[in-house]
């Protein structure tokens, strides 16, 4: 045998026993560490890119209240109007920019890039979930603030924004990710997300008494239907705190379906 023979030999004896001793891959990050991180980043994304937007989110439902202002005068009405509106904000940005932002997402294929981290895939949907879902809070609270303010509700009981804007916020963000992960186009997932904050905007702003039956069947379809009604319940003097919680309760529920929902879909749509 010749020397450069033995040599290659050697080196792929080497080469062999240095793949055999290499060390295993890093394990998959746990859910919670991965989800801390996931959020942090996307929130710090939407605090540059989507100021803007909750800008526009919030004056276009002011803008709404200060309309319905000059049919409605106060009671269920009035509630209605003001809780509807302040839950559009949630609506604009965790739905259907939510809806956009995955479908683009899934477009240019940066789902390649979150598939190659070793983050698993509910974290990637409940960070970028929770992180649109709290970047509505100042737009939602100053929404009902003002709204409060132009119909003459009462104000002490506006803390429930705290359990309404997550809840509901889990819930159309969860829907608005499915969307945008099951669309098979950008532009369809940009048209649905779209469709979705209108059906949001008609159902849920309008007083209830007021909409068709099949309409109002549509409407307890609707995620944000029940952070809408807890919220309005709040204006009343002396709220049915029961029912409240009962409405919140049907928004967590659902926020868990959608989540999951949108998790399924992410699976699906990272392995194509």
């Amino acid at each position: 045998m010749s020397a450069s023979s033995e040599i290659r030999t050697a080196g792929d004896s080497d080469g062999s026993e240095a793949a055999r001793r290499a060390a295993p891959l890093a394990p998959r990050a746990r859910l919670l560490p991965a989800l801390a991180a996931v959020y942090r980043a996307q929130l710090s994304r939407a605090r540059v890119s989507r100021i803007p937007l909750l800008f526009v989110a919030t004056f276009q439902s002011v803008g709404i209240m200060v309309l319905m202002r000059g049919v409605v005068d106060g009671g269920s009405e009035a509630r209605a109007v003001v809780a509807g509106s302040s839950v559009l904000v949630v609506a604009f940005v965790a739905l259907n920019l939510l809806a956009q932002y995955f479908g683009q997402l899934r477009a240019t294929g940066g789902l390649d890039h979150y598939a190659t981290l070793p983050v698993p895939p509910a974290a990637v949907v409940l960070g970028a979930a929770g992180a649109y879902a709290s970047f509505t809070v100042p737009g939602t609270a100053v929404t009902a603030v003002i709204g409060s303010l132009l119909f003459g509700l009462p104000l002490g009981h506006l803390w429930i924004l705290a359990a309404v804007v997550p809840l509901a916020g889990a819930a159309l963000a969860g829907l608005g990710a499915a969307l945008g992960l099951l669309a098979p186009r950008q532009e369809f997932a940009t048209l649905l997300g779209q469709l979705g904050m209108s059906a949001a905007l008609l159902l849920g702003v309008l007083p209830p008494e007021r909409l068709p039956g099949p309409i109002g069947w549509a409407r307890d379809l609707l995620p944000s239907t029940y952070g809408v009604e807890a919220l309005a319940r709040t204006f009343d003097a002396r709220p049915d705190w029961a029912a409240v919680g009962l409405d919140l309760a049907v928004c967590g529920v659902v926020g868990v379906v959608s989540l999951t929902v949108a998790t399924w879909a992410y699976r699906r749509a990272a392995v194509r």
